[in-house]
């Protein structure tokens, strides 16, 4: 399996669009990507936001990066960004 820990700080005054984008790219991912078998955000109490995904494999991450609901998405996430993403990639140990 394929972990995936986005960090992300939001703009101030953007939260609740970002929050919106994200519930609806989440519904998408779940309602259609076998192979993601978590997708979630989170808020931190000083509200920076966290991502955890988990994948099948590393095909249904890639997949995932090209599904039409995340690559109209993402424009609209970033664009509530206040810096770049620090993103973690992780393999699992069986």
């Amino acid at each position: 399996m394929i972990g995936v820990v986005v960090n992300l700080s939001i703009q101030e005054g953007k939260e609740a669009e970002f929050e919106q984008v994200a519930r609806d790219l989440m519904a998408k991912v779940k309602a259609s990507e076998p192979g993601c078998l978590t997708y979630q955000l989170y808020k931190s109490k000083d509200g920076s936001y966290v991502f955890l995904e988990e994948y099948a494999s590393q095909d249904d991450l890639d997949a995932h990066g090209k599904t039409e609901h995340y690559t109209a998405a993402a424009p609209k996430l970033g664009a509530c960004l206040a810096g770049a993403p620090q993103i973690t990639y992780l393999t699992s140990v069986d």
